[in-house]
């Protein structure tokens, strides 16, 4: 199976062919078709079995095939409020949050379609500037995230699509409190895609209320 097969346009084909992507992994097989369809998931893989790709390379494809008035719109967009991001992708450790920027921007080819990382332990005064470019992609940890929604900063009330990732980790790490506030802040009708490597209780239950 290749890349092409999973619904992926040519643009999205041609960056993994880039990287060096041949052939995809088992989770970026059952994943791609899923969120491409518009469906929420729940996927449990580990970090190393390539599924960063698999839910950045649907949602870069379903970003860019949005109505070209209302993505030249949003891009020209600047913000006299807080910044209303389409996409936001949660992370428990500033690495992470790191990586998923890094591979976001080795696969995606529409680079108007900007993101940012929302980290602690990093300058808030670049990620206050780094909003005001309108950003399309946010990538967070939940603390950071929440810090700069309390300042008016930032705005998850346009969310389309929202990814927990890692979410046994940021249960584990403390991060359920905030996590439930960040649900409570998103469209009720969007896209949710939970990954985690372990599925305890713990973590179902917080895939039922999502």
């Amino acid at each position: 199976m290749n890349f092409s097969q999973l619904g992926l346009a040519p643009a999205q084909v041609r960056s993994c062919e880039s990287l060096g992507y041949t052939e995809p992994t088992l989770i970026q097989q059952q994943a791609i078709p899923v969120v491409l369809s518009g469906q929420d998931l729940i996927g449990c893989a580990e970090t190393g079995t390539g599924k960063t790709a698999a839910f950045l390379l649907p949602i870069i494809q379903g970003i860019t095939k949005a109505e070209p008035e209302t993505a030249a719109a949003h891009r020209k967009q600047l913000p006299k409020g807080p910044l209303k991001a389409r996409v936001l992708i949660l992370a428990p450790t500033r690495e992470l949050a790191s990586q998923i920027e890094k591979n976001y921007v080795e696969l995606n080819a529409v680079k108007s379609n900007r993101s940012v990382t929302l980290i602690g332990g990093a300058s808030m005064v670049r990620q206050m500037h780094a909003l005001r470019r309108n950003p399309t992609v946010v990538i967070a940890t939940p603390g950071r995230l929440l810090d700069l929604v309390e300042r008016r900063l930032l705005d998850l009330s346009a969310i389309e699509v929202l990814v927990l990732d890692e979410a046994d980790r940021m249960l584990d790490m403390g991060f359920l409190p905030a996590i439930r506030r960040v649900l409570s802040l998103v469209p009720a009708k969007r896209q949710t895609l939970l990954f985690s490597a372990t599925m305890s209780s713990s973590t179902e239950s917080l895939a039922r209320s999502t």
